[in-house]
């Protein structure tokens, strides 16, 4: 018989490196039953509301997220059942008509700024880590990433993380940092902190 899949959880506020420690720990197991998920794909179905309402949606308050749907669909997982997850449209400010299925896997990495947020969340997650990373380091990772990636000026960067990005993260994501089993410094470039992580992880999976 199998074992009940086990749930890691990864959390920092926006630019902590929450996604490369993330990628590093999946990147360590090619071949091997291990699965990523994302909060963000969980953002509410907003269709029911005007274009102009959507642009006003706060993406950093957990009121975003339709956190009882990812509930759900963990459990599917855990049951090693597929689970048919959302697929968000940037552009449209609202959960498009597609989904994907994510077949269960035996190490699920759920990622999110808000994912120790919710206690129900927490009770499903078997490892908690909170990614810490300087606010002045955070926001110019934000800054390249909205610049480069999402077209963005540098005003516009600038004026949400201190309006919406900055106070949310004081707000609700770093009182969750007393909620982490391990607190990782400096994400995806603490290679120790990846290595203990993973070595965890591999005992699990009984990989050398």
């Amino acid at each position: 018989m199998k074992n009940k899949p086990i749930i890691i959880g990864v959390t920092g506020g926006s630019g902590s490196g929450k996604t490369s420690v993330s990628r590093a720990i999946f990147n360590r197991f090619p071949n091997h039953s291990i699965m990523m998920l994302e909060h963000d794909s969980y953002y509410k179905d907003q269709s029911d509301i005007s274009f102009e309402e959507r642009l006003k949606t706060n993406y950093d308050h957990p009121f975003a997220f339709d956190t009882d749907l990812l509930i759900e669909h963990l459990k599917e997982l855990t049951n090693y059942q597929p689970a048919e997850v959302p697929i968000y449209d940037y552009v449209a400010h609202t959960r498009s008509d597609e989904v994907y299925v994510q077949e269960p896997k035996e190490v699920i990495i759920l990622e999110g700024i808000l994912i120790l947020e919710d206690e129900r969340l927490r009770d499903l997650m078997d490892i908690k880590i909170y990614v810490d990373t300087d606010d002045d380091i955070r926001i110019i990772r934000r800054i390249k990433r909205d610049m480069h990636e999402r077209g963005r000026t540098l005003e516009s960067v600038i004026d949400q993380y201190l309006t919406v990005v900055k106070p949310m993260y004081h707000q609700f994501i770093e009182p969750t940092k007393r909620y982490a089993d391990i607190i990782v410094p400096e994400g995806g470039e603490n290679h120790v902190a990846i290595d203990l992580i993973a070595t965890k992880v591999a005992s699990f999976l009984n990989h050398e």
